[in-house]
């Protein structure tokens, strides 16, 4: 039978169902999510509002070699920052959509870049969708929710 439990994050109070898999594992902690910020800041809020929520959070601080770890860690998801340095999150997501064992991942560009042409921009070049910064807990739940279940 499905449980309830509530947990509160920064002030923010969720409530999280836990409904058992086949194998007892939860199905919310099922979900694998990546996480890709050269912020600090925004890569611990993001991996705390998540873990929170029931999910398992992999963060990486840039972009190098991403295509690799997404092969290795194989997320249900990646939530991906579009200014860094190096590689910006436009290009790892054109490589990401080229390669055929990561196409089909959903990408989310979560980015401050808020202009309405950004997020058509972002879509053009393979993004699912786009969460701009900043973002309440709820939204990014949402924005995870949609792609993860």
């Amino acid at each position: 039978m499905a449980g309830v439990r509530r947990q509160v994050l920064g002030g923010l109070a969720f409530v999280v169902s836990e409904s058992k898999s086949v194998t007892g594992r939860t199905v919310d902690s099922m979900a694998k999510v990546m996480v890709v910020d050269d912020a600090k800041s925004e890569l611990r809020l993001i991996e705390g509002i998540l873990k929170t929520a029931g999910h398992e959070v992999v963060c990486f601080p840039d972009g190098e070699e991403l295509e690799q770890r997404v092969v290795l860690e194989r997320p249900d998801l990646l939530l991906l920052d579009i200014v860094m340095p190096h590689r910006n999150g436009y290009e790892i997501l054109r490589s990401l959509k080229r390669d055929e064992r990561t196409k089909a991942m959903p990408v989310v560009l979560v980015s401050s870049k808020n202009q309405e042409s950004d997020r058509v921009w972002g879509k053009r070049q393979g993004a699912d969708e786009y969460l701009g910064k900043p973002f309440t807990a709820e939204q990014l739940v949402m924005v995870v929710r949609q792609f993860v279940r």
